[in-house]
């Protein structure tokens, strides 16, 4: 990707105009998750970060020269965006795979099912898909299942009719409705109740839905993306989740890692949280080698999550301009007790807790 003299990026659709079914493999160090995107936008067939393994790379060089001529894919243009930006932090491994998979899939309407544990970003990578992608120009529509009350999920998300039940004083859309050309994201599907479960299935399978106490069919435009970091399959097994559905939904899987199996990625996000909370008028702090490392050797039961409100709690709560080891050993000692997720002190768990912006 990077020559001395041109990005290789820009070479490629000058290598395609010349020849469109040459298969172009690009490796670069640059392995964020715009760079795989950019990659697949501009006809590469497959992107590979640097390190790899040379087996990988012989892998795909088969796969280039076995796979069947195709018209390629229109050439999704993006606004110039640095990686400063990008709402996914991290160059691990499991993480390249993970911008491989979304980049392929970012020109698609496929169904995706999001596994992960609490804290590891589900939500963030809906919104990449959402965002980077062919509906990006539409709304993008989010909905917890385990937020709203059972007997109220089919009217969040279908809609009801002026009467269709006690209180329904006026017509109110759904969500399916407000992500009409967009994308509807399903947050903690395996909290949905069964018999909303048996009204999704027939959306997926006709295209189309009734607000309740309608009778008039209105056609669903929209990308489905699903999250759960509960197992669907154990759900399956025990009735409480519908084995049509969970096929239905499972089109592409996506697994996110917790952040104790990429926790090379810990200090890139530490300092993401440290620039994003100085941008917000927090002070400014820098964090010295050794914290890192004491960052690094935590297991992070909430994730992400909890990652982030210790930095912000860090950066306001601590005076010296640089975070040392006594002080995350000390924060990390505090935080022992608290539950998993909240990231620490008790004492700032109602002023840190918010919804966050990297994974």
């Amino acid at each position: 990707m990077v020559m001395p003299d041109e990005n290789g990026l820009d070479l490629i659709p000058r290598i395609k105009r010349q020849r469109p079914d040459l298969r172009i493999v690009v490796m670069s160090a640059q392995n964020t998750l715009l760079t795989a995107v950019k990659a697949t936008e501009r006809g590469a067939f497959e992107y590979l970060a640097k390190p790899f393994d040379l087996k990988q790379l012989i892998n795909v060089v088969q796969r280039a020269l076995l796979s069947p001529k195709e018209t390629p894919p229109p050439v999704i243009e993006q606004p110039e965006e640095s990686d400063d930006t990008l709402p996914l932090i991290g160059r691990s491994p499991a993480m390249q795979e993970i911008y491989r998979v979304l980049a392929r899939l970012m020109g698609t309407d496929l169904t995706v099912m999001i596994h992960g544990e609490s804290g590891t970003g589900k939500e963030l990578v809906a919104r990449a898909l959402h965002d980077y992608g062919k509906r990006r120009s539409g709304p993008f529509v989010a909905i917890n299942m385990a937020a709203i009350p059972r007997e109220l999920i089919e009217s969040e998300l279908f809609g009801h009719e002026k009467g269709a039940f006690t209180g329904a004083t006026q017509r109110s859309t759904g969500r399916f409705e407000q992500a009409q050309g967009g994308t509807l994201f399903l947050d903690e599907i395996g909290d949905m109740p069964l018999d909303a479960q048996t009204r999704l299935l027939r959306v997926l399978q006709e295209g189309e839905y009734t607000t309740v106490g309608g009778r008039t069919p209105i056609k669903a435009d929209v990308r489905i993306i699903a999250a759960t970091h509960r197992d669907l399959r154990q759900l399956i097994r025990q009735g409480l989740f519908r084995e049509d559905l969970f096929y239905r939904l499972n089109v592409v899987p996506i697994r996110l890692p917790p952040l104790r199996e990429r926790k090379e990625d810990v200090p890139a996000l530490v300092r993401h949280f440290l620039a994003e909370a100085h941008s917000e008028g927090l002070p400014r702090k820098s964090i010295e080698p050794a914290a890192l490392d004491r960052l690094k050797s935590y297991s992070w039961p909430g994730n992400v999550r909890e990652l982030e409100n210790m930095v912000r709690r860090l950066a306001v709560l601590y005076s010296q301009d640089e975070i040392t080891a006594d002080v995350v050993n000390e924060e990390l000692a505090e935080g022992r007790g608290a539950t998993a997720g909240t990231g620490g002190r008790r004492r700032g768990r109602k002023a840190w807790d918010r919804p966050w912006s990297g994974i």
